[in-house]
């Protein structure tokens, strides 16, 4: 999780292995031209490609980004969705505070769209602070996605929020979704707090 303002997230591979090397940015052409002769690579690379390998996927012709994020969605077990909306000011979103119930567990799910070309690499980074101080940083390797009309998905694995009256509070959450390539799909900062109960 995320760091107050004196705690930002600088670089998209901060605190990723260094020695990593993704691999080199191919287009869907480049992708389906390699290995052409083995019939069940190519077969299968035309399956994970879907309709991206008949024609160029835009969803958005106003926007030239590959990765359009459009929400955060915060999930519990038999509770509705608590949902930020990624597209408007994103400086309005620390105005919305998540309520975390402690010890609960939840997930995080993001919703977005890829559009144009393949997308190496995604990986979701989050840093947390509380009253200035980090207390968490989670790196989540997304993974690479085709371009696609539909809107994605990536949910995080289960965590268990803090429990016991010294970790109730407001917590503020750096969050940022980038990819092999160092490319900075999106930044946002947003805020939960922990509490006794839902509705303490």
């Amino acid at each position: 999780m995320s760091g107050e303002g004196d705690h930002p997230i600088e670089t998209p591979d901060d605190g990723i292995e260094s020695s990593y090397k993704p691999p080199p940015e191919k287009t869907i052409e480049e992708i389906l031209e390699a290995d052409k002769e083995d019939e069940s690579l190519r077969k299968y690379k035309e399956t994970l490609l879907g309709e991206a390998k008949e024609k160029k996927i835009i969803v958005d012709e106003s926007d030239e980004r590959k990765v359009i994020v459009k929400r955060l969605a915060l999930v519990v077990a038999d509770r509705p969705d608590v949902e930020l909306d990624l597209t408007g000011d994103l400086s309005e979103l620390k105005k919305q505070v998540f309520i975390i119930k402690e010890g609960v567990s939840y997930r995080i799910r993001i919703d977005f769209i890829v559009q144009r070309e393949i997308v190496h690499g995604l990986k979701y980074v989050q840093k947390t602070s509380r009253l200035g101080l980090p207390v968490d940083k989670l790196t989540h390797m997304v993974g690479s996605y085709p371009p696609k009309l539909d809107l994605q998905s990536y949910t995080t694995p289960q965590e268990d929020a803090p429990a016991g009256m010294m970790s109730r509070g407001t917590y503020t959450v750096h969050s940022l979704f980038t990819d092999d390539d160092k490319n900075t799909h999106l930044k946002w900062e947003w805020c939960f707090e922990i509490k006794k109960d839902w509705k303490d």
